[in-house]
């Protein structure tokens, strides 16, 4: 039988109930063996030898009960002597009852099976009404019998019925269970803890923080990923801070020769003012043409990321979009803040602004906090994008409007993902674009 898709399924019902954290599962799987095993323990001995122990001791004292009826039942006239001497040798004690009947009792309340074993034996030995009480006395079981003139009642000692050493193994079943869990648990914490904060770290590092080296510790396997992750750390450190050397360079070696067409161009005696002014603006394009390729290469990937006022942030882009002539709104609280590289994430911001205001008249920005999720939106009232170009359009070199590169959303998705958040874009309601980026707060 094939079980359909969000049917019933045996390892949903163990995922549900298993718990998720490493920790857990490795103390579950130490716990379930170690109490198996202090169950099986318990089983063979409360199976086997406690059952014959009862057995024999609730035997015994019903033998010598019995033995106290039958001499009485021999010499009635004898009666307070034998229950006299019985009490002496057998450590009872017996009170005749005269003119009086059984009367019902209450079902026992002693654990283990001493009640029914007790009450098994007396059956044998007396061959007459009885009942046991076991609640007249903490010290005592009490055994009435119906006798032909009255109910003999025989107070037991519990310590005849009862070994000591039950609660004493029982004590040391768990008392052992317990210390060995604790030890398995404190020992598996230290070997945890360290892929823990291998995980930290490794998430830290991608989310473009820098964390530092972390410090090896757990068993070997855990030592030898902790040293490749640090290892992995510098050599990633070494070719950030070797490519952004060499895109120094090369960004003086590009602007150099620009900077002289730029002089020359001023030099030339015999240009139209008209053609001049072509001629400059084309060098300046190509300026901010080679920024952005450098911007693009580069990533971004020296900033460190630090505790930022968002809202600050948004009113500085904004500030800057209005000065560029946007029409833009802002929405978000006071005191917003989030760990994230500032410097990276205004060119994120500065990018989808600068893209929003081409395509439309109105721009709008805003920021909250979802549960553990930094939601920042950009909304427009464009033409939007269709959905079939949505992925198309975070393409380095795919510009869909005449003049850009290409450059400006993929700039920012690779900046959004260096933090470990995402972009999104939806249709606004009421007509244009909504661009949502996700980060972790």
């Amino acid at each position: 039988m094939k079980l359909r898709p969000g049917g019933f399924s045996a390892d949903r019902v163990l995922r549900k109930f298993l718990p998720r954290s490493l920790l857990g599962r490795s103390l579950l799987i130490v716990l379930v063996p170690l109490v198996l095993l202090q169950g099986v323990a318990l089983l063979l001995f409360y199976g086997n030898h406690l059952n014959e122990l009862s057995r024999r001791l609730a035997g015994g004292v019903a033998g010598e009960a019995g033995f106290m009826i039958d001499e009485i039942d021999r010499a009635p006239d004898m009666r307070s002597l034998i229950i006299q001497e019985t009490d002496r040798y057998f450590q009872f004690t017996t009170v005749f009852l005269p003119n009086q009947v059984l009367r019902h009792l209450p079902p026992p309340d002693a654990p283990g099976p001493v009640d029914d074993d007790l009450a098994r034996a007396l059956g044998q030995e007396m061959h007459r009404p009885f009942n046991v009480a076991w609640n007249t006395a903490p010290d005592f079981i009490r055994i009435n019998v119906q006798m032909v003139d009255g109910v003999l009642s025989i107070d037991v000692p519990r310590k005849r019925l009862y070994i000591g050493t039950f609660y004493l193994f029982l004590i040391w079943l768990i008392g052992t269970a317990g210390l060995l869990f604790g030890i398995s648990a404190l020992f598996l914490r230290t070997q945890v803890r360290g892929i823990t904060r291998l995980a930290t770290a490794a998430e830290a590092f991608g989310m473009g923080r820098d964390p530092g080296p972390i410090k090896p510790e757990g068993a070997i396997e855990v030592r030898r990923a902790a040293t490749a992750f640090n290892r992995m750390q510098e050599r990633l450190r070494r070719f950030l801070a070797q490519r952004t050397i060499m895109l120094a360079g090369v960004s003086h070696d590009l602007r150099t020769p620009l900077t002289r067409l730029r002089l020359s161009l001023a030099m030339l005696p015999e240009v139209e003012p008209g053609e001049m002014a072509e001629m400059t603006g084309d060098i300046a394009e190509m300026e901010q043409l080679i920024a952005t390729y450098l911007s693009f290469a580069r990533g971004e990937g020296s900033e460190q990321a630090v505790p930022t006022d968002v809202a600050m942030l948004l009113e500085d882009v904004a500030a800057a979009a209005r000065r560029a002539g946007a029409t833009i709104e802002i929405g978000a609280p006071e005191g917003l803040t989030a760990t994230l590289r500032p410097e990276a994430m205004r060119r994120v911001l500065t990018n989808l602004i600068d893209n929003a205001r081409r395509h439309a008249a109105h721009v709008w920005l805003s920021a909250a906090i979802h549960g553990r999720t930094l939601r920042v939106s950009i909304e427009d009232d464009g033409p939007g994008i269709p959905t079939s170009q949505r992925e198309t359009v975070f393409r380095p070199f795919e510009a869909a409007s005449p003049g850009g590169t290409g450059l400006g959303l993929a700039i920012a998705r690779d900046i959004v993902g260096a933090h470990g958040g995402d972009i999104f874009l939806f249709d606004r309601p009421g007509g244009g674009l909504r661009v949502v980026i996700e980060l972790p707060a």
